[in-house]
């Protein structure tokens, strides 16, 4: 780290609700948030935002002309992004930079366009300027009215902890004072979650399972289930961050690592999670590794994935584990914008001085103390990203 960074917001968008407090409520009970949709005619289980924030996306849509053909992935980002700022009390003058991700990008809109295309043998007028990945970032500053340097990208699930590390290149190298960064998905869609099914990693509806059976429908971190489990959510999470140590500050950014490692196949990962540990000890610098009180892991209900990740933890802290956590056991996996949600429930343990816990988990481990948590992502293509928060500077 060459400068002190300071995260002085973060908003978001999910299952949970539509603010920070609304989350932190529905992260203290043991109660998930995966319930289940109809899919070309067979129930799947998804995670969608609350009724209450559709309902607020649905204003967004009908308060501006233009906005009524944008994808939900888009209006997902303006309205966190505007909670954010707010919180943080930037001004559009500030002329700070934007950098939002998505795996998948403008989803629902693409299939509906592809379908359209294929009926009439053209496509409609706005289908490219509205499904273009670049989309999200240049809307949230034509929203914001900003006019610093806008960013957007696709580094499939560890596309929010890349524009964390876009927006912390940016900061120290001068640049540029403040940055926002985040993700953004909207992935419950018929080609989408038929493309998880087909790699056979989806947590699977089966209306003969007892309730107790499926109270649980993702279990993230069980390392002793017997098939995969990943389940898809929809939400977006955006973070301010600015140069310095400022008293507003939620929390530090204290270190940050990131590796790649070569894969034998398009979605493999190593036994072990070669990448997670380079970047979590390129995360941990110089600092001993018993200081990580907790890690909230990417962790997704896929039976190779979680426990590839948590070997490469023990092999990093050796004997004295920290505790570890995940959320997609509640919001299910939301793709590019997972990383950020997991930085808004490692600032919201900070703050709160409390551990939230995994209730199917036995004997799970909880912190002594809460100072530095660390935040793993990794996507498709072995890209992991590791990000170092501390309660102090």
């Amino acid at each position: 780290m060459h400068k002190t960074i300071s995260i002085t917001a973060i908003a978001s968008i999910s299952s949970l609700g539509k603010s920070p407090d609304e989350a932190w409520k529905n992260y203290l009970n043991n109660s998930h948030h995966i319930t289940t949709k109809a899919f070309l005619g067979k129930d799947v289980f998804i995670s969608k935002i609350t009724d209450e924030a559709e309902q607020e996306i649905k204003l967004l849509k009908q308060s501006d002309n233009k906005y009524k053909s944008l994808d939900d992935t888009v209006l997902f980002a303006i309205y966190a992004s505007r909670q954010a700022i707010n919180q943080a009390g930037w001004k559009h003058s500030d002329n700070f930079g934007i950098n939002i991700g998505s795996s998948r990008g403008a989803t629902s809109l693409f299939e509906n366009y592809h379908e359209a295309f294929l009926k009439d043998d053209k496509a409609k007028t706005l289908t490219s300027p509205t499904t273009t990945l670049g989309n999200i970032s240049s809307w949230v500053a034509h929203d914001l009215q900003t006019q610093g340097p806008e960013i957007s990208h696709s580094i499939t699930c560890s596309t929010a902890l890349h524009s964390m590390l876009n927006g912390i290149a940016w900061i120290n190298s001068g640049m540029c004072d403040k940055f926002l960064v985040g993700g953004s998905e909207a992935p419950l869609t018929p080609f989408t979650i038929a493309q998880m099914q087909a790699l056979k990693i989806y947590s699977k509806y089966d209306a003969t399972l007892s309730a107790v059976e499926r109270s649980y429908p993702c279990r993230a971190l069980d390392l002793d289930k017997s098939k995969n489990t990943m389940v898809l959510g929809e939400g977006a999470s955006m973070i301010c961050l600015e140069k310095g140590k400022l008293d507003n500050a939620l929390a530090f950014i204290k270190g940050y690592g990131y590796a790649t490692e070569i894969l034998k196949h398009n979605i493999s990962i190593s036994s072990d999670a070669k990448c997670f540990q380079k970047s979590m000890r390129m995360a941990l610098g110089e600092m001993n590794p018993d200081e990580v009180d907790i890690i909230v892991m990417h962790a997704p209900g896929t039976i190779k994935g979680d426990k590839s990740e948590f070997k490469a933890i023990e092999a990093v802290f050796k004997n004295n584990t920290p505790a570890v956590t995940s959320n997609k056991w509640k919001i299910g996996h939301t793709f590019g914008a997972s990383g950020a949600l997991s930085i808004e429930l490692a600032v919201l343990m900070l703050q709160h001085q409390e551990f939230v816990s995994i209730p199917y988990l036995k004997n799970q481990k909880t912190p002594n103390k809460i100072q530095n948590i660390l935040v793993n992502a990794v996507g498709f293509g072995g890209n992991a990203v590791s990000i170092l928060l501390s309660k102090n500077e």
